[in-house]
């Protein structure tokens, strides 16, 4: 498991990006009982995740309305299959509007270059 903290903050709201191998839906939910073993992701507003398999997409948009796809079609670009992309927000009191789905983007960029 690959955690990014703190990769962006805007207006309040804090981001981090998380993700390693899933080839099925009982990993990415190994996967996420696991981070939410951590309080700080436990507690966090929305943990946005998609991954890649052989059926297709798998994604949760967690409350945060689209950033699901959003992180499809990043990890599609990227040819990134059988992996989970979590990215979390901690919502911090102003809405962001359309500014969120870019704040996605960044923290799905940070961990695709993370992996190299």
């Amino acid at each position: 498991m690959l955690v990014l903290d703190n990769i962006l903050t805007d207006r309040g709201s804090k981001y981090a990006v998380s993700g390693g191998p899933c080839r099925s839906d009982a990993e990415a939910q190994a996967f996420l009982k696991e981070l939410k073993r951590k309080k700080k992701f436990a507690k966090a507003t929305h943990n946005t995740w998609a991954w890649l398999g052989g059926d297709g997409p798998v994604k949760n948009d967690d409350g945060e309305s689209g950033a699901g796809m959003v992180i499809v079609r990043m990890l599609e670009r990227e040819g990134l299959r059988d992996h989970i992309v979590v990215v979390t927000r901690w919502y911090g009191g102003k809405h962001l509007g359309g500014d969120r789905f870019r704040h996605v983007q960044t923290a799905v960029r940070a961990y695709l270059d993370a992996l190299g």
